[in-house]
């Protein structure tokens, strides 16, 4: 039984990006792309970075940071959170590299 795949249309910073994933994973897929689209507009707002795709790896550093907190803290590494968080961070690289 093959996993049903969809389109899902995300925006950041004011561009739309379409994005194929499994239904089940659409709610994280939007939620990961709000977010992201959030730090990236926080540091163009912070005026620390000029031009889409300097803010756009920034904000990925940003994230991957945050990532790598998470997994040395107190969740294991084969927590569902662990995974969930992973497979975000997955996403938003593979949104990031057609930025």
């Amino acid at each position: 039984m093959s996993i049903q795949q969809h389109p899902v249309s995300v925006n950041i910073l004011g561009k739309e990006y379409k994005i194929i994933c499994a239904e089940s994973e659409q709610e994280d897929l939007i939620a990961s792309a709000q977010q992201l689209d959030h730090k990236m507009r926080k540091i163009r707002l912070s005026g620390k970075a000029a031009g889409a795709e300097r803010v756009a790896v920034l904000a990925a550093l940003n994230l991957s940071v945050e990532l790598q907190q998470s997994k040395q803290g107190s969740v294991p590494e084969d927590s569902s959170l662990s995974q969930h968080l992973n497979k975000m961070y997955l996403k938003i690289e593979s949104a990031l590299k057609t930025v």
